[in-house]
């Protein structure tokens, strides 16, 4: 009997599991979105693109990656939840095909001071662990070599069992050995009060002594001191005793009573040392920094040498290193030192190691070191330093969100990048990006172009398809992705030099040279090259010179346009003048404040694990103002009214007519010269897009009288056709006599400069040199740089 083999020539059916291969997105309406709807193809990359403020970080962020994140974190028990933030569902009919999503945005690492690059990555955990393994003399755990633990010594009494009921006390004494150095804690610098600031000492207390921001004596600290009986406070400072002077700086926290409530007493120097130096200096309010950089010197600790650990961390080595050595090693070279050490003991250990440190040098980091403090990198680097936990990743499927991955990389760098990119997407990942370089979008598989304008005049979806699709699109984005900017015929002259001189800082190495005054200079160079240190680090930010970095703007969202530039102030004095009345009634954070939802427009309902409501206030409507503060009016408009103009019609209100206001105008100018124009001068902080925060930063900036201004990345964050808008706002400057020097990578700004610095010729210690000077022309020409190469590929020569 035969078997008939039966071959079936049909393909076989699509498994229903097959069938979810798109991301489905309907009616969403985060923000200015006008009911957008979209399908994503999984396992993709797809970037959106639009001008800054189109909408497109409110549907990828505020739609796709939010929702996504909501029910992941719904899954928990709502005990666990309690402990995470309330995600409210976003606005939206129909969200589909969701996975799992891991976003990489731009917010600038935590800048605690004790937070470095290794501690940010794991990989001063695995280091501590190899050396407490390997390390000779060995010393302890991993403990021992970590810096932000300090060593304990107890003694005391212990009661041990004997059984049968019986106990016996024994003395015993208890160590534990922390790598903290104990002279700095662990902070690698050491503070010296300069006691002038704290104190004029001709004065008593009660005179008002004290010069520190806060203390004042007719609040509590003015209790404190009067009842805590250390000192006189009606004697003047100058003539206290030893002990009364110590009591006063250094005293340790001590229990007291004071008009019957219980209270801690501690000296000045302590308190300032938790309340206003365990904070990164930059993130102070502004009063309180001047403060600190007045009253408080950092000098490098005598002891650890900045190092951070201790002298027992610092006798244990490997092959002669100890880990504060190789923590300050560039992390490329830090790898070799790695892959030199054959230990079959830690094998595993030393693999992770040593793929962790790889994927630093591929990523573009490689030229960091592990000692580096994560609040001094740059928005670019902190992106792609959370990116490398994810680049060794096991998990597929995952939907990886990333903001602008490519700001801060040189074109050179920008290839690797989409490398990375391809990668995530090639193990099976969905591949979400939000970004405005034509490098990056050319190698997308699909493309959501978002627009047409910016704010209210964007929110719909242009564009969906292929890159080629893009380019005949006749979108905005469409028309300028393949703009390239030509070289200036003519380029200025220079008015006067900027000598630097043997410039060390960083990776720089004995640099010397002139910057031209007077013309546009653009510094360019690959990512970590030095440009930022030698700008920053050589160019004293004095009275003559405006340095507008890279650090975010800060704001809750009571904050709007009008508060961040100061425009509230001009409106509400000529408010005030108008109608007879005070200033501080046309302000909602102050007397003008709607008493039902004190001001914020909203009432907030706050529903535990579920996520809180925010419902308009029905007593002003939204509007933020008491009833009567809004029959007084300037110009025919009220004060709610103002704040919803845009800044177009704004400028056009303040310029003429009976409410013609010319500080108020020359701001307006200002926001409307930057291409701001659209905004609402009431609208929250927290709701502008990245682009749109870097050009309210710049219109404030530009403000500040100086000679000099230097721009770190003013393009980070817009869109081609907003880039055109920036060059003419920096032709402008110098046109009216200024000098103007940018830190830039985008090649249309270098096309546009008078004059290139180029640092190179790579990263960390292969950089640090002036590799060329002179025009953009003459850099073309002869392209002696990766820069020059890039950018005679972009001008097309």
């Amino acid at each position: 009997m035969s078997t008939a083999t039966r071959t079936d020539t049909q393909p076989p059916a699509l498994h229903a599991a097959d069938s979810h291969d798109l991301i489905r997105v309907q009616g969403a309406r985060a923000n200015n979105l006008k009911d957008v709807s979209v399908e994503l193809p999984k396992r993709r990359l797809t970037v959106f693109t639009g001008v800054s403020g189109s909408g497109k970080s409110s549907l990828v962020f505020g739609t796709i990656a939010a929702e996504s994140q909501r029910m992941i974190n719904e899954t928990y028990s709502t005990f666990v939840q309690g402990f995470m933030p309330t995600l409210s569902r976003p606005e939206v009919d129909v969200l589909d095909g969701l996975t799992t999503a891991i976003i990489v945005d731009q917010e600038r690492m935590g800048s605690n001071p004790r937070s470095t690059v290794g501690t940010a990555t794991d990989a001063n955990a695995m280091l501590r662990i190899l050396f407490s393994r390997l390390a000779k003399p060995h010393i302890g755990s991993p403990n021992a070599y970590s810096f932000n633990v300090p060593s304990v010594k107890a003694s005391g009494a212990i009661t041990v069992e004997r059984g049968a009921g019986k106990t016996k006390t024994e003395k015993a004494t208890f160590t534990r050995l922390g790598g903290m150095c104990p002279r700095c804690e662990g902070m690698g610098s050491v503070t010296d009060f300069d006691l002038s600031a704290l104190y004029d000492d001709s004065l008593s207390l009660n005179e008002g002594a004290l010069t520190i921001p806060g203390y004042s004596m007719d609040g509590w600290y003015g209790r404190i001191f009067r009842g805590c009986g250390f000192f006189d406070p009606d004697k003047p400072i100058g003539k206290y005793t030893k002990k009364e002077l110590h009591d006063l700086l250094h005293k340790e926290p001590t229990k007291i009573k004071v008009d019957g409530i219980n209270l801690t007493y501690e000296g000045l120097i302590p308190k300032i040392q938790k309340s206003f130096l365990s904070k990164d200096v930059d993130a102070l309010q502004p009063h309180i920094r001047a403060f600190v950089e007045r009253a408080v010197t950092f000098t490098t600790c005598p002891e650890c040498d900045g190092s951070r650990v201790s002298t027992e961390a610092r006798s244990s080595k490997i092959k002669g290193k100890n880990i504060a050595d190789v923590c300050s090693m560039q992390i490329s070279d830090l790898g070799d030192w790695v892959r030199g050490l054959n230990e079959p003991s830690v094998a595993p250990l030393l693999t992770g190691l040593q793929h962790l440190l790889d994927s630093f040098a591929e990523i573009g980091l490689g030229y960091l070191s592990l000692d580096r403090p994560s609040g001094t990198l740059s928005g670019g680097e902190a992106q792609r330093t959370k990116m490398i936990r994810h680049l060794g990743s096991s998990l597929t499927d995952v939907t990886y969100v990333f903001d602008e991955p490519t700001i801060g990389l040189h074109p050179h760098d920008i290839e690797r990048m989409n490398d990375l990119l391809l990668q995530l997407r090639d193990k099976g990942n969905t591949v979400l990006v939000v970004e405005h370089k034509p490098e990056t979008i050319a190698i997308a598989d699909h493309v959501v172009d978002l627009g047409p304008g910016a704010g209210t005049a964007g929110g719909t979806v242009c564009y969906e398809g292929t890159v080629e699709g893009l380019r005949a699109s006749g979108t905005i984005t469409g028309r300028h992705l393949d703009d390239r900017a030509a070289l200036k015929e003519t380029v200025r002259t220079p008015t006067g030099t900027l000598e630097i001189r043997g410039a060390t800082t960083n990776n720089l190495q004995d640099v010397d040279v002139d910057i031209p005054l007077g013309v546009l200079c653009v510094i360019t160079g690959v990512a970590g090259s030095g440009k930022s240190s030698l700008v920053h680090g050589s160019i004293p930010a004095g009275e003559d010179v405006v340095s507008i970095d890279q650090g975010a703007i800060r704001g809750s969202r009571r904050s709007n346009p009008a508060t961040y530039t100061g425009l509230l102030d001009p409106i509400r004095k000529a408010f005030a003048k108008a109608n007879g009345v005070k200033p501080a009634l046309f302000s909602a954070n102050s007397e003008g404040a709607c008493p039902t939802c004190n001001g914020a427009g909203v009432i907030y309902t706050d529903l535990a694990v579920m996520a809180g409501v925010a419902i308009t206030c029905e007593e002003c409507e939204g509007k933020r103002f008491q009833a009567s503060v809004l029959e007084y009016h300037l110009g025919g408009r009220d004060i709610s009214e103002v704040l919803a103009m845009s800044v177009t019609e704004a400028e056009e209100f303040f310029g003429a007519g009976e409410a013609r206001t010319p500080a108020a105008h020359a701001i307006l100018h200002r926001l409307a010269d930057v291409g701001l124009g659209y905004l609402t001068l009431g609208q929250p902080l927290t709701t502008l897009s990245g682009g749109e925060r870097q050009r309210l930063k710049l219109a404030t900036r530009m403000a500040e009288k100086g000679d000099v201004y230097v721009l770190d990345e003013p393009t980070a964050g817009l869109h081609l056709a907003d880039v055109e808008q920036l060059l003419g706002l920096l032709d402008r400057l110098v046109d009216s006599g200024k000098s103007v020097i940018v830190i830039e990578h985008h090649q249309a700004v270098m096309a546009h400069a008078d004059w290139i610095i180029d640092l190179g010729p790579g990263a960390g210690h292969d950089g640090g040199r002036i590799v060329f000077e002179g025009t953009p022309a003459d850099l073309v020409a002869t392209r002696p740089t990766l820069t020059g190469e890039h950018l005679a590929a972009y001008v097309g020569t």
